[in-house]
């Protein structure tokens, strides 16, 4: 027993010495990545930009910017349509003198119309479409001012009817006179009334006489009451007129004042105390030529004539009695050169 002790005892050990290095020996330092800096912020900001870009996408996305441009441009169109300084209230015309800018502004309907609303193009025909208005532009620019520029036909006659004045154009169309030249040629047209049926009246076909109450009747009862024209009875001039009264002027410069009849064409007053009838057409200096020789061969015979009428110059007359549509008055007389 003791035996089997004995051999189980081990050895001691010797006791290890320490031995200390007489230098100090340099580790090397540690330094942290740049980048870790990044990544620790990063790290503790993730949940808060993971919330951010979440709001983004849904803020930034295209259907959400297509809704704010439309309701950006609907307040647009809204408030431009409110603002009064887009919408035209002066309208500025240059070059009209026969017609009156307020007419001229009416006929382009572009008076308090919005800029936007305002078609050029379509003022422009309309204001073309006036009686003597050869041409008009129409410019608009922002944010509210127009311009209407117009080219007149120049009157060369004054026609008077029924109380109104209209300018004669070169080609015999009236138009409204606003500023007439003072020396232009007068022609009165004499053709005051006009048949109107009476209610209750049918056609006016058929001959029939004026009575004394005023109305003329027909052999079927009807009837017609003669009555003051309002307006001119023709829109125009005809051709034949216009010229004859500028050539007749044009021939006696004296005259300032033309009448119109159909019955007896145009006529004026002479100044030695009749009415002398020239009828239309542009044969006048052959026209005057018969009526001073009637002219003289009454004086030399001293008859005091009421007209004269050279209207046809092959059958020219003379008279006391007044030019109708038929002449019916005994007193006048054929001139036979």
């Amino acid at each position: 027993m003791t035996q089997d002790n004995s051999r189980k005892k081990l050895r001691k050990q010797p006791k290890r010495r320490r031995y200390q290095s007489a230098t100090a020996v340099n580790l090397p330092q540690l330094k942290m990545p740049k980048t870790a800096n990044k990544r620790r912020r990063r790290k503790k900001t993730e949940p808060v930009r993971f919330g951010l870009s979440t709001l983004k996408r849904f803020v930034f996305s295209s259907r959400w910017i297509s809704l704010a441009l439309l309701i950006l441009s609907v307040y647009a169109l809204v408030d431009i349509y409110n603002e009064q300084r887009f919408y035209l209230t002066y309208i500025p015309v240059e070059g009209a003198s026969a017609i009156s800018p307020q007419e001229i502004a009416n006929a382009s309907s572009l008076a308090g119309r919005h800029a936007f609303a305002a078609d050029p193009s379509d003022a422009a025909k309309k204001i073309g479409d006036l009686p003597g208005i050869i041409s008009a532009t129409v410019t608009l620019k922002w944010p509210s001012q127009v311009f209407i520029a117009v080219n007149e036909e120049v009157p060369v006659a004054i026609w008077a009817e029924n109380g109104q004045e209209y300018g004669v154009t070169q080609n015999g169309r009236l138009v409204p006179a606003v500023q007439l030249r003072p020396d232009l040629l007068r022609i009165e047209s004499e053709d005051e009334f006009v048949r109107l049926p009476v209610v209750g009246g049918g056609s006016l076909s058929g001959q029939g006489g004026v009575n004394k109450a005023g109305t003329s009747g027909n052999a079927n009862g009807n009837s017609s009451v003669l009555q003051k024209r309002q307006s001119a009875n023709v829109s125009f001039i005809p051709p034949d007129v216009l010229n004859g009264a500028m050539q007749l002027q044009e021939l006696q410069p004296a005259i300032d004042k033309l009448y119109y009849k159909p019955a007896g064409g145009l006529s004026y007053d002479d100044t030695r105390g009749w009415r002398g009838y020239f009828g239309t057409g542009t044969q006048m200096n052959q026209k005057l030529v018969v009526y001073e020789a009637i002219v003289a061969d009454l004086k030399a015979r001293g008859v005091q004539p009421e007209f004269i009428s050279v209207s046809n110059q092959e059958k020219p007359y003379y008279g006391t009695g007044v030019v109708s549509d038929v002449i019916t008055d005994t007193t006048a007389e054929e001139f036979i050169p």
